[in-house]
C-alpha cells in the first residue's frame, strides 16, 4: 500500500492508499492504541455494500463491533442526528476506551469525525473514506463539523483522525454523479498547487471517469500529499497557508446552504465557486485569460456545472456574507494568480462580486 505521512507530532498519522484492501483493515488496526470497542458510523448505502467486510475484519482481530446508520445526504450532518449517535454509543456502553470508524464518503467522515471529537470530551477515530471526494479530500485534515441552517460547517473543530485506510475498489460502486462531484476537488488541487498535475488531468480525465485505478492511484496519492503537506504546515488555518484549499468554497458553500444541501452535490457547487473565482481573478487583472478558460474548460469536460440555475446573484450575495471566511465583515477568497499557484484576497471589490455572479447565474 502507498504510505503518506501527516506530520503534526503527537498527532500525526498515515494515509494508507491501496486497492482490495478493505479486508485487511482488523490486522492494520492492531498496532494502533484504539481500544477493543468499535463503533462503525455509516449510512445504508454504504453500509449495505461494506459494512459486513469491515465488521468480520474487524471481530477477526478480537474487537468489539457495534453499528450506527445515518440516513444518506448532508441535510443529515446535524446536530441532531449528532445527539442520536451519543445516545447509540451510551446504549452500546462505548466509554473512553473505545473508537469510532467513519465508513463513507464526506458527510460520514465529517460527521462521525465531530461526534469522536466530543464524545466523552474525544475518543480516537477512523477515517475509511468511500467516495473519491472523502479519498482525496474530506477524509484527510481533521475538519469535523455539522451543519447549521445559516451555514456549512459552522459548528465544528479540529480534530484529527488516527488513520485514514483507503480502498480503491470501493469506487467501483460509486455512483456516476457522485464521482463526477469528485472531479471538482481533484481539478482544484492542480488550480492551487500543482500545475504538472493539471495537465495530467487534462490528458487523462477520461480514463478516471471509467475508474482506470491505475491513474485513480495517481490521483488520490497527489491530492493526499498536497493536503498533507498543508495541513503540517498550518492545522488550523491560522498561517493562510492551509486555506488555499477553500478555493472555490467561498461562493460554493453559499449554493449548499442556499438549496438547503439538496440541489447540488459538493463538488457541483464547489466547479461553480471555482468558475466564479477564476473570473474575479481574471476582472481583477491577477489571472490570464488563457488560465482562466483551461479552468473553465476542464470542469465543463469532467462533466461539472459551470453556472448557477434559478437562484438570484443577490441571494448568493447575502449569503456570502454569513460565511466562516468573512474576517471583518469582509468576504475573503481564493484566488489564482496561474495555474498551480493561488493566493488569498480579502480585498475583492463587492461590484466585481456581484457582476461575476450576474454572470454565472
Amino acid at each position: 500500500m502507498e504510505e503518506i505521512k501527516v506530520e503534526l507530532g503527537e498527532r500525526g498519522y498515515k494515509i494508507l492508499v491501496g486497492s482490495g484492501n478493505l479486508k485487511n483493515i482488523g490486522k492494520a488496526l492492531r498496532d494502533y492504541d484504539l481500544g477493543k470497542k468499535a463503533t462503525i458510523i455509516t449510512n445504508p448505502i454504504v453500509g449495505d455494500l461494506y459494512q459486513d467486510v469491515v465488521k468480520d475484519s474487524l471481530r477477526k482481530e478480537g474487537f468489539e463491533v457495534a453499528i450506527a446508520r445515518v440516513p444518506d445526504g448532508e441535510e443529515y450532518k446535524s446536530l441532531e442526528w449528532a445527539a442520536k449517535l451519543y445516545d447509540e454509543l451510551l446504549e452500546h456502553r462505548r466509554d473512553r476506551y473505545s473508537f469510532i470508524l467513519a465508513l463513507g464518503g464526506g458527510v460520514i467522515g465529517d460527521l462521525a469525525g465531530f461526534v469522536a471529537s466530543t464524545y466523552m470530551r474525544g475518543i480516537p477515530f477512523v477515517q475509511v473514506p468511500t467516495s473519491l471526494l472523502a479519498q482525496v479530500d474530506a477524509a484527510i485534515g481533521g475538519k469535523v463539523a455539522v451543519n447549521h441552517p445559516l451555514g456549512k460547517n459552522l459548528i465544528g473543530s479540529f480534530y484529527q483522525p488516527r488513520l485514514v485506510y483507503t480502498d480503491l475498489a470501493v469506487l467501483k460502486t460509486l455512483a456516476h454523479r457522485e464521482l463526477i462531484a469528485a472531479l471538482a476537488e481533484i481539478i482544484k488541487y492542480g488550480i492551487i498547487k500543482d500545475k504538472e498535475f493539471f495537465g495530467y488531468l487534462e490528458g487523462r480525465l477520461d480514463r478516471i471517469r471509467a475508474l482506470d485505478l491505475d491513474v485513480l492511484k495517481r490521483v488520490v496519492t497527489t491530492c493526499s500529499r498536497i493536503k498533507a503537506e498543508l495541513v503540517s504546515l498550518d492545522e488550523r488555518e491560522e498561517k493562510g497557508i492551509r486555506s488555499i484549499i477553500n478555493y472555490g468554497h467561498t461562493i460554493g458553500h453559499a449554493l449548499e446552504v442556499l438549496t438547503e444541501y439538496r440541489v447540488y452535490r459538493h463538488g457541483e457547487a464547489i466547479s461553480i465557486g471555482m468558475v466564479a473565482a477564476a473570473r474575479i481573478a481574471q476582472r481583477m487583472g491577477i489571472l490570464d485569460e488563457e488560465s482562466r478558460e483551461r479552468q473553465v474548460r476542464l470542469l465543463e469536460r469532467a462533466g461539472l456545472p459551470i453556472r448557477v440555475k434559478d437562484i438570484a446573484s443577490s441571494k448568493i450575495m447575502g449569503a456570502l456574507t454569513r460565511d466562516k471566511k468573512v474576517k471583518e465583515e469582509k468576504t475573503r477568497f481564493i484566488l489564482a494568480t496561474e495555474i498551480g499557484k493561488v493566493e488569498m484576497r480579502d480585498d475583492v471589490p463587492p461590484e466585481i462580486i456581484e457582476e461575476v455572479l450576474k454572470e454565472i447565474t
